[in-house]
């Protein structure tokens, strides 16, 4: 994203927010720079609505912590006397609005921690429930209000593979805006709330067929650019043993490369897109072919640089991923002998790329040229062809297909063109070498697009000891 969507996207996710706490904190005679603390705000929010601290751990359970984090919120906002479902939806989902327009307010005063009995006995004395209806009521509006944001506005996001290196870090959780390009409405509206595909713990589905909807995307800011970091459902579990609705198949981050109407080529691992050279992500983690003259390489220094081994190829030489600033850096070291990038050789047939087809002898360093599907161009259909457009046509446009001799027959007719119903885009990841992506399984429909990936809002690293887990440095980065 660029420097204005990322500064626009903080101050509305972030800023606004924080001020808003900052002065409501003052108000319940608390330091406001509580508020700008991560975490510590959520202990504050707890102690002033009298809520039990540990509550914060249940902030680190993924699916749960949503749950959770939206009954603080509600909580907080009745030691502030919002006790009306309109305040507290207000609070919740347009919270950048509400809270710097509520701690602003004169009005608006701390009368104290409302999960207390005095404080239920004095000021909802009238609305007062039994434990059971309250928790139940609780739940679901904390449910209905968790899915209307994840739906349409803003969902979490946690980078689960090493595909987009060193641009996101396994362990980077992400905030995916919805908006962007427009929400998208579910396809799958009957589905048990925050589970994707697939229910925890028991393994069945989490969603029922019984009601399908059309696809229908709301408007957007913009549409899907050349350079954008998205979020998508992964077209292959449209295929068994999957069998998925579009919007129930798993999630896939990755950066456009192309979209609609470019033609797209990779040569000797260098993107062009109509014939120009695209910039190479900053981050990006190409293949090198290291000589070492015998000796180890240190362990850290692997470590410190970011450096991942691919495999052994010979006594004292290693094919390693890494970005080229880390390439420069590990040249320097004595044992290092030399230290160049690799590219799979023009002309060499990888039969794991996309369309498959030894007739293009095509690989991951060396592709194309291939034009990306518009919505409303047509392709003549051939023996070049049709081995690259023939999945887009059958599996994501719903076609009747069928190869009768020479001839093509889509619905019952004999053609030789097909007009595209929808966009396409080409998905790439930033790691060439070690990524899933456009150029093993093709093209990604319009209708599989989730949203855009603004920023970090926290980093993890599993492999480091508990006390310096938190990568401090990548909390509330933008994403370029």
């Amino acid at each position: 994203m660029n420097i204005v969507e990322f500064a626009i996207a903080f101050i509305i996710l972030v800023i606004l927010p924080v001020i808003g706490l900052y002065k409501l904190f003052e108000k319940a005679r608390r330091p406001g720079w509580e508020a700008i603390v991560p975490v510590y705000n959520w202990y504050v929010m707890l102690k002033l609505s009298g809520r039990p601290v540990w509550w914060i751990l249940l902030m680190f359970v993924p699916g749960i912590n949503i749950l959770v984090g939206i009954g603080i919120l509600v909580d907080f906002l009745k030691s502030y006397g919002k006790f009306s479902l309109g305040e507290q939806a207000g609070g919740i989902l347009l919270e950048f609005i509400y809270l710097p327009k509520w701690g602003f307010d004169q009005e608006t005063k701390y009368i104290g921690p409302s999960a207390s009995e005095y404080f239920k006995e004095k000021y909802q004395k009238g609305l007062k429930k039994s434990p059971a209806r309250e928790w139940t009521e609780a739940i679901i509006f904390a449910v209905v209000a968790a899915t209307l944001i994840r739906t349409f506005f803003i969902e979490a996001y946690v980078i689960p593979s090493g595909s987009m290196e060193s641009t996101l870090l396994v362990g980077d959780y992400l905030f995916v805006s919805k908006v962007n390009y427009g929400p998208r409405i579910p396809m799958t509206p009957v589905a048990f709330p925050f589970a994707q595909h697939t229910m925890p713990l028991i393994g069945t589905k989490s969603y029922s067929d019984i009601i399908k909807l059309p696809y229908c995307r709301l408007p957007g800011f913009s549409d899907v650019k050349k350079g954008d970091v998205v979020v998508f459902n992964y077209p292959m579990e449209a295929d068994s043993p999957f069998n998925r609705p579009v919007d129930k198949r798993e999630n896939y981050i990755k950066r456009c490369q192309a979209t609609p109407g470019d033609t797209l080529s990779i040569r000797n691992a260098q993107v062009y897109i109509n014939g120009k050279a695209m910039p190479n992500p900053p981050q990006s983690q190409p293949s090198f072919v290291v000589q070492t003259d015998g000796t180890p390489i240190n362990p850290q220094i692997l470590t410190d640089l970011h450096i991942f081994i691919a495999r052994q190829i010979s006594p004292a030489g290693y094919e390693m991923l890494m970005t080229r600033q880390s390439a420069a850096t590990l040249k320097g070291y004595s044992n290092i002998k030399s230290v160049k990038e690799y590219f799979e050789p023009k002309g060499m047939f990888n039969p794991e790329e996309f369309p498959h087809d030894p007739h293009l002898r095509w690989n991951t360093d060396n592709y194309g040229p291939i034009i990306i599907p518009k919505k409303g161009w047509t392709v003549k259909l051939d023996s070049s062809t049709f081995p690259v457009y023939r999945r887009a046509i059958q599996v994501y446009e719903n076609n009747r297909l069928e190869i009768d001799g020479n001839d093509i027959v889509i619905n019952g007719k004999k053609t030789n063109t097909y007009t595209f119903k929808q966009n396409y885009y080409w998905m790439m990841g930033d790691n060439r070498h070690n990524s899933e992506d456009s150029r093993f399984w093709g093209f990604v429909p319009e209708d599989h697009i989730v949203g855009k990936a603004l920023f970090i809002w926290m980093s993890t690293d599993s492999n480091a000891s508990f006390l310096n887990s938190i990568r401090w440095s990548r909390i509330f980065t933008g994403i370029r």
